[in-house]
C-alpha cells in the first residue's frame, strides 16, 4: 500500500480539518508539548485517525527530504484527474490557473498557497514533465494544496480547448506579448496560463491562448519567478474584479 507523507504543522492541519482525502495515521515528536502539537492530537483523535507518539529519528527517517517540523501525515497517494473532472461552468467569478510544466516542487506550493488565497477555483497541471504534488510541494503549500482542487491531466492542450468550448477565455503570459497584463481585462470566466521556470509556455500551449500578456518588467530584469509572476497575474484579476463590482 503506498503511502505519501506531508510534513508540517500547516499541512497535516489543513489535511486533518479541510482534505477531501483524510490522513491514515499522523505520527508525532514524541518530545513536542506545545499548542500546535495538542491541536493535531484532537484533531486526530476527533476523526478517529490514528496518532503515534515516535522519536524524531522516525520521521526523519520517514520523509528525509521534508523539514516536517515534528508531525507528519501519512496519506494515500494523489489520484490523478483527467480532463473528465473539469466540471467547471464557466460563470462569471471562475477564475483558473494552469501551470505548464512547473517543474520546481516548491514553486507549484507557492503557486497553491497564492491560488487559494486569491480565490482560484482549480490549478490545472499536465501529468509529464511537471511537479505534481510532492511531500515538499504540500508542505510548501502550507495547507493550500488540501483545499484547492488540483487537476492533473495527459493533454494540457486539449484540456485547454475544452476550457473554450466551456466559455472561457484564456490567457497566457509571455515575456514577448505586446499588451501589458494591467491593458486587458481579466474579468470574467478566466483561466491565467503560466509556463515552465525559465522556458515559459510552450509553443502549443500559447497558440491554444485566446490573448498573450506580459508583466512589465523595469531595470535588467527579465523575468519572474513563476510563483511570484502567478501572485502578480491573480491579483491583477482579483483587482479588476472588485473594482468591477463598483
Amino acid at each position: 500500500m503506498n503511502t505519501v507523507y506531508i510534513g508540517g504543522f500547516h499541512a497535516v492541519i489543513a489535511a486533518l480539518e479541510d482534505g477531501a482525502t483524510k490522513p491514515r495515521e499522523v505520527l508525532l515528536a514524541q518530545h513536542r508539548q506545545d499548542e500546535r502539537s495538542r491541536r493535531v492530537s484532537e484533531l486526530a483523535r476527533a476523526a478517529g485517525i490514528p496518532l503515534r507518539l515516535v522519536p524524531k529519528s522516525e520521521l526523519d527517517l520517514a520523509a528525509p527530504e521534508l523539514r516536517h517540523q515534528g508531525v507528519l501525515a501519512a496519506m494515500p497517494p494523489p489520484e490523478s484527474s483527467g480532463e473528465d473532472a473539469l466540471d467547471l461552468p464557466a460563470t462569471p467569478d471562475r477564475l483558473i490557473l494552469v501551470l505548464d510544466g512547473v517543474q520546481d516542487p516548491h514553486n507549484l506550493g507557492a503557486c497553491l498557497r497564492t491560488a487559494e488565497a486569491a480565490g482560484v477555483h482549480a490549478v490545472i497541471v499536465p501529468k509529464d514533465r511537471a511537479s505534481g504534488l510532492t511531500p515538499v510541494a504540500r508542505k510548501v503549500a502550507a495547507g493550500s494544496a488540501e483545499r484547492v482542487p488540483v487537476i492533473t491531466v495527459t493533454n494540457l492542450v486539449r484540456t485547454l480547448d475544452r476550457l473554450r468550448e466551456l466559455g472561457y477565455w484564456l490567457t497566457g503570459l509571455a515575456g514577448e506579448a505586446e499588451d501589458s497584463l494591467y491593458d486587458v481585462d481579466l474579468t470574467g470566466p478566466r483561466v491565467l496560463v503560466l509556463g515552465a521556470e525559465g522556458e515559459g509556455l510552450r509553443r502549443l500551449t500559447k497558440e491554444h491562448c485566446h490573448q498573450l500578456v506580459r508583466i512589465p518588467m523595469a531595470g535588467k530584469a527579465e523575468s519572474l519567478n513563476v510563483s511570484d509572476a502567478a501572485a502578480v497575474c491573480l491579483y491583477e484579476a482579483v483587482r479588476q474584479r472588485i473594482a468591477s463590482k463598483g
